[in-house]
């Protein structure tokens, strides 16, 4: 049953996690002396409801700090759970371990199925005591990021705007101002480059210190197991980066010399400022104001299917969106949920561009494959690992092609032209910013200087036609400081390219079939966190981007479909 129930009527409470690590100690206890299968699965039962109840109120206290990142009571819950959960995972882990050796397991995967145990066991490796206090201090220092590129405050237009309300003339169609704006971004990113570069170094170094605590040869390692890689490895991922460059790079670059011709220059004179600009009479943009493009996101999930009406309704009744960017505002966006609600939430920044549209389609994928799968009763079935998560978002925002023209009216097309052609342009991208990590943290003495260096040798390889030589930020190699995911989640970002690989599969579908393209993707989705990526992939019958000549196929007929 759901809960209905506002955002902002949601009671929060901080967590007494002193209290609930003794709880979790009886259950462990509980699980080592078991005589039966229905005593461990009772007590994985009650770790499931206080779990619930543990994410719920920390996911209540994270997304109203960075609703505003100025307000004091929050700023100190999430400072509270930075420090103490890395404290509180050690009784996590222990029940964890318990139920991962109890001779009674199997009570449980018959349950859950086999694979929650697959991924408990990696996870276990993640986790030692005597990390704890690196982990706290590893918070603390994603926590240090955050606040301190929220806390932008840049004179620009005649006004003091922050980092997402800028993007917006990043667009504009007058060169200048774009000029203007990039110069402007790099002076905020200069003026904190000490901190930055600070901030970096020392999560370098926590992050590889708590490798080596935990035995491992190095951070990149653990990363792969943090983040659940359960049916691939590095070498899979080195191997598709390589496809990207030999498939996807020079499609990019003939993409941009149109790009220039488009606006009127010729490509040697393409600039950074440049880059996301692609028409002479500027970008497509949204219509009407943000309650315009909430209204046309509402009616594009009530016509779109029998489930999407059912979820979208769920929530805009309940408030379970924070669309618009405003002052003291976390950057960037995201989904999470509060499970003892059943209710997934939305955050983004609005700044009249088309990533609005694109963050509406892509953060309610991500919304709405959590509401499809929050009925099954263990959390460990609901989502599956990210790079299967992104796959939800990301073909939602194709997916969303079909009602396009809600948002964009006569220029649909432009926007259509736009979209297939940035999700080619990601995907170098996309593999600089993991190819970047992998670097780094197998070389983890760099200096901050010579990391600066190895970007700058990646964009040459990764993307050889940008030039950002008036711009310092870029110029010096340091534009990887603004990703956050590079501060935030380590290795995360090849997620997003598989997926952006899968979603253009499910677009050329969409092409020939809509109707049919969506009984595949709802087959990926209603799966929930029950199959691996590849086990989802097959069960949608689509190609696993790792298999050879996956990538080419797919940017063969979007190709196509951009010439015409």
């Amino acid at each position: 049953m759901i809960i209905k129930m506002k955002f902002k009527d949601m009671p929060y409470e901080r967590v007494d996690l002193v209290k609930m690590g003794e709880e979790f100690d009886k259950l462990t206890e509980k699980v080592r002396n078991a005589k039966d299968g229905e005593t461990v699965v009772e007590a994985f039962r009650e770790q499931e409801k206080l779990s619930t109840h543990i994410q719920t109120m920390s996911s209540i206290a994270y997304v109203r700090n960075s609703i505003d990142t100025r307000d004091k009571f929050y700023e100190a819950e999430q400072e509270f759970y930075d420090s103490e959960f890395p404290a509180f995972q050690e009784h996590s882990q222990n029940l964890m371990l318990a139920f991962y050796e109890s001779p009674f397991r199997k009570a449980v995967s018959d349950l859950t199925g086999e694979l929650m145990f697959r991924n408990l066991e990696m996870d276990l490796k993640t986790f030692s005591p005597a990390i704890i206090d690196l982990l706290g201090r590893e918070n603390k220092l994603v926590s240090d990021y955050q606040k301190l590129v929220a806390s932008a405050r840049i004179d620009f237009d005649g006004k003091q705007l922050n980092i997402s309300q800028l993007a917006a003339y990043k667009q504009d169609p007058d060169r200048d101002v774009r000029h203007g704006a990039y110069l402007a971004e790099s002076g905020f990113y200069m003026s904190n480059a000490e901190k930055l570069d600070e901030i970096f170094d020392n999560l370098v170094k926590v992050r590889t210190e708590i490798a080596h605590k935990l035995g491992f040869r190095n951070f990149t390692e653990l990363a792969y197991l943090r983040r659940t890689r359960n049916c691939y490895d590095p070498e899979m991922v080195a191997n598709f980066r390589r496809q990207v460059v030999k498939d996807i790079v020079p499609i990019v670059v003939e993409l941009k010399k149109k790009q220039a011709e488009r606006i009127g220059m010729k490509p040697e004179d393409m600039r950074i400022y440049d880059d996301n600009f692609n028409f002479a009479e500027g970008n497509p943009k949204p219509l009407g104001t943000p309650d315009d493009i909430m209204a046309a996101g509402k009616k594009m999930y009530e016509e779109m299917s029998p489930e999407t009406a059912e979820f979208i309704n769920f929530m805009y009744s309940n408030e379970l969106l924070d669309l618009v960017a405003k002052d003291g505002k976390a950057v960037g966006g995201y989904c999470t949920e509060f499970p003892e609600y059943k209710a997934p939430f939305i955050f983004s920044n609005f700044n009249g561009t088309s990533g609005d549209v694109d963050v509406l389609t892509h953060e309610a994928g991500h919304a709405f494959a959590y509401y499809t799968a929050r009925d099954f009763e263990f959390s460990e079935n609901i989502s599956p690992t990210m790079e299967s998560c992104e796959c939800h978002s990301m073909s939602m925002e194709f997916l969303a092609w079909k009602w396009l023209n809600l948002f964009y009216g006569d220029d649909t097309d432009r926007a259509k032209y736009v979209h297939l052609g940035s999700a080619l342009i990601f995907l170098p991208y996309g593999c600089m910013v993991d190819h970047f990590q992998h670097i780094v943290y197998d070389n983890p003495d760099l200096t901050p200087a010579e990391r600066h260096a190895e970007w700058k040798k990646l964009e040459a390889i990764y993307r050889p036609y940008l030039n950002p030589d008036d711009v310092d930020f870029y110029a010096l190699g340091r534009g990887w400081q603004r990703q956050l995911h590079i501060y935030h989640y380590p290795f995360y970002y090849i997620d997003y390219c598989l997926a952006q690989t899968v979603s253009l599969e499910f677009w050329s579908m969409s092409q020939k079939d809509w109707n049919d393209a969506w009984k595949h993707y709802y087959k990926f989705v209603e799966q929930g966190g029950k199959q691996t990526f590849t086990e989802l992939c097959r069960t949608a019958g689509i190609k696993v981007p790792f298999e050879d000549g996956a990538l080419k196929d797919i940017a063969d007929g979007a190709v196509r479909y951009l010439e015409k």
